[in-house]
């Protein structure tokens, strides 16, 4: 056995799964401690689901995927469920509509945490007994599973912060000491020549089938810079009158700035002429040091513009990232927030803090096959009107992101821990 296919059995493996399965949920449930049960029913906006209704989709995919499909005779605590909680795998059912989450007062709070219970006892029962054969089916099945839970966590601190914002009380989520930051250096370009480079999955780690294939392409000299744009240069474009000039703007993206009165990043406001951020930790005055977060395509598009550079591509961005460790500020640390920029490494914050909004559209890679069946619907069917982001953020966990990982939004999204990098 190969090295490579040792470490698939590995991670593959019973103990592997299950251990990683209870980390997870576990982890779900200390992200919602916090919470009262007002916080876990209303949906803020169609885009924001309450949390939930994240609590019982993910024990819906485990139900739907793995138990109703592998364990004969399994039989569901509530069947509705499947209509309520599926989200939009229109294989297996017709989903509940979206928008309409928040007024789903019953199933209960309780009722879904016993629900979350169930599922854990039966997924356990399972993967403790299951025979060999059809465990080399389930176990992939399940670590999908495991993964998207870890999605849905970035999303309940995502979306509950949303919620929060539009309380006039401004409440505190969790209560995080805010990291006491030095000035950061002036931006610094790190050079790459053309060439053919290789980009996507080469499968031998968990991946999303839009990571594959690998594959190589060409790019152009470029320069990315070494770190992300902070909340004090964003300020600058601001005060340049970043928000009242057309040029530096797309036409849907001058449009949407129109339409919406954006002034400011998502959560910026300003208080006795100060300006200042709501953070889950509460409201709190800007850092200059920080990254800017909470920024649209359209907006880290315009600040590129208004700097003379652009947004990367995401091949070089992954062709930059090389063999750069995965270390940074991730929701592992409890802080919740980006933090400034440290001086030692040569680029920096290309894991945690915030996405990065690249220039690529979301869209398949030569080759590329969706997975068969309902779990197909996963990633390809989105691959229109979006674009990609990468390096994870604050509210990602270390053991999910990589450096071939595609996150996708839309140009508008700014509830997202979402940020600039520029290149040119």
């Amino acid at each position: 056995m190969s090295i490579t296919e040792t470490v698939f059995s590995e991670r593959l493996s019973k103990e592997s799964i299950l251990k990683q399965f209870n980390k997870i949920r576990k982890f779900t449930n200390y992200l919602v401690e916090p919470l009262e049960t007002e916080d876990f029913v209303i949906q803020p906006m169609e885009n924001a689901s309450p949390a939930k209704w994240h609590l019982a989709h993910t024990s819906w995919f485990f139900e739907t995927f793995v138990l109703g499909k592998f364990q004969p005779g399994f039989e569901s605590l509530h069947p509705q469920y499947a209509y309520f909680f599926n989200s939009y795998y229109l294989q297996t059912g017709m989903p509940f509509t979206r928008a309409k989450r928040g007024l789903l007062s019953r199933p209960t709070v309780k009722e879904v945490f016993e629900y979350r219970a169930y599922v854990n006892e039966q997924m356990e029962a399972f993967i403790t007994k299951c025979s060999e054969e059809i465990w080399q089916e389930a176990a992939s099945v399940i670590e999908i599973g495991n993964h998207h839970e870890q999605q849905h966590q970035e999303l309940i601190l995502t979306d509950l912060k949303y919620l929060l914002a539009q309380n006039p009380l401004l409440p505190v989520y969790r209560n995080a000491n805010a990291i006491k930051s030095e000035a950061v250096a002036a931006l610094n370009w790190i050079s790459f020549e053309e060439g053919l480079v290789e980009i996507g999955n080469k499968g031998n780690e968990f991946t999303y089938d839009n990571e594959h294939p690998h594959h190589r392409t060409f790019v152009q000299d470029f320069e990315l810079a070494d770190r992300l744009i902070t909340s004090g240069e964003y300020l600058e474009f601001m005060e340049a009158g970043g928000y009242e000039e057309s040029p530096f703007w797309l036409d849907e993206g001058w449009s949407t700035v129109q339409k919406e009165g954006w002034k400011a990043p998502l959560y910026w406001f300003k208080r006795d002429g100060e300006w200042m951020q709501f953070t889950l930790s509460g409201a709190r005055p800007i850092d200059l040091n920080e990254p800017v977060t909470h920024i649209s395509y359209f907006e880290a598009d315009a600040f590129a513009r208004w700097k003379g550079c652009r947004l990367p591509t995401e091949q070089e961005w992954e062709y930059a990232c090389g063999d750069i460790e995965i270390e940074g500020n991730f929701v592992d640390n409890d802080h919740f927030h980006p933090t400034a920029a440290s001086k030692k490494e040569k680029l920096k914050q290309m894991y945690g803090d915030t996405w990065e909004w690249t220039m690529s559209s979301y869209s398949p890679y030569p080759n590329y096959k969706p997975l068969p069946g309902a779990l197909g619907e996963y990633n390809g069917k989105f691959m229109a009107n979006q674009y990609v982001l990468r390096g994870g953020s604050c509210a990602t966990s270390k053991s999910h992101i990589r450096k071939t990982y595609r996150n996708f939004f839309h140009a508008d999204a700014r509830w997202q821990f979402s940020g600039i990098r520029l290149a040119r």
